[in-house]
């Protein structure tokens, strides 16, 4: 049974689990104050192009939107978000938890455009007395999004613009970053991102850790009392070096992108081979995850010797599934699934 249903079935890279081994037993002070985190935030600056940037080490992407949002967000303030959005369909509403409100928008492909959030504001103030309603207080988007699909520069400087217009902080979710930035015809940059967002994070759980993201705090704004937020939401990893030994491994010389192109490389491979059967996509995804819309008895068919994900019934007959590589997707696998197709 070959399995395409998500990108962390597997552990971690060899480089990483070698690195944990060597560090085993070394000690070092907690709570991401050692040596591994300072040379890791050093080498995620790099990466990045920006020396000015706060970086904080969390163990998951749920605990990371929610420790940020909540960081941001006044009591009476919710997040604008796509209505395919991470934090509004996969988090168990953590984000209402914390006690705001995700303010979901309509969008094309899993994408937010900057005119519906400037719409999404107009209307809230055009309200007869908005302060009786949630007022938007930040914007979420995803790269690449929940659905794969990725922006293009031109749509994050207009986002990044109403965002600026309005004094709405512009948070990314990147837990899927490296694999959006390795997609086809993209022509953003991870210096773009850190132009344009006011925070963000580079996925490590999805993308060759053991688990780990990394938020990039560029608002200088947004900074103060970070640690604070972490700690009071079960953030601050005791023995925080093991999140620093990771991030550090993974972006010391280029491994991160190295992973992202090779997952990229076999989902496109899996994607030809859909179409060249004419078989049709719920959207069309450059990133890792593909889409392809399946007749029922083809589905079963496949899901006898390959594992995947059901996304969205089509209608009676038909159903959108989900195959997602990942950073140690074997070709061997891909050839099996081709072969299949």
């Amino acid at each position: 049974m070959y399995q395409f249903q998500c990108d962390y079935n597997e552990g971690a890279h060899p480089r990483i689990m070698e690195r944990l081994i060597e560090t085993n037993l070394e000690q070092t002070v907690g709570y991401g104050e050692d040596h591994y985190c300072a040379a890791a935030r050093e080498a995620v600056r790099k990466a990045v192009g920006r020396e000015d940037v706060d970086v904080h080490f969390l163990v998951g992407g749920t605990q990371a939107n929610a420790t940020v949002i909540s960081s941001i967000l006044r009591p009476y303030q919710g997040v604008l978000c796509a209505t395919t959005g991470h934090i509004n369909v996969h988090e168990t509403g953590a984000i209402e938890h914390s006690g705001h409100k995700v303010l979901a928008l309509e969008a094309e492909d899993g994408l937010l455009s900057a005119e519906s959030i400037r719409e999404a504001v107009l209307l809230h103030y055009a309200e007869d007395g908005p302060e009786h309603m949630v007022q938007p207080g930040m914007v979420y988007i995803s790269f690449s999004s929940e659905v794969g699909t990725i922006y293009s520069l031109a749509q994050l400087k207009a986002i990044s613009e109403v965002c600026h217009e309005y004094g709405l902080p512009l948070f990314i979710d990147g837990a899927r970053m490296g694999y959006g930035l390795a997609s086809e015809g993209c022509n953003v940059t991870l210096a773009d991102i850190a132009a344009l967002a006011d925070v963000f994070y580079l996925g490590g759980t999805k993308q060759g850790a053991l688990f780990g993201e990394a938020v990039v705090i560029v608002n200088d704004s947004l900074k103060r009392d970070f640690r604070y937020f972490i700690k009071q939401n079960g953030g601050m990893l005791a023995k925080g070096r093991l999140l620093g030994i990771q991030f550090l491994t993974l972006f010391e010389d280029g491994l991160y992108f190295q992973l992202s192109e090779h997952a990229v490389s076999q989902a496109m491979r899996i994607r030809d081979a859909f179409e060249s059967k004419g078989f049709g996509f719920l959207v069309q995804s450059p990133s890792n995850q593909q889409f392809p819309i399946l007749d029922n008895a083809t589905m079963e068919r496949l899901s006898s010797d390959f594992l995947f994900s059901f996304w969205q019934k089509i209608d009676d007959t038909h159903t959108a599934v989900r195959f997602c590589t990942s950073w140690a997707t074997k070709p061997e696998a891909v050839d099996a699934l081709i072969a299949a197709i």
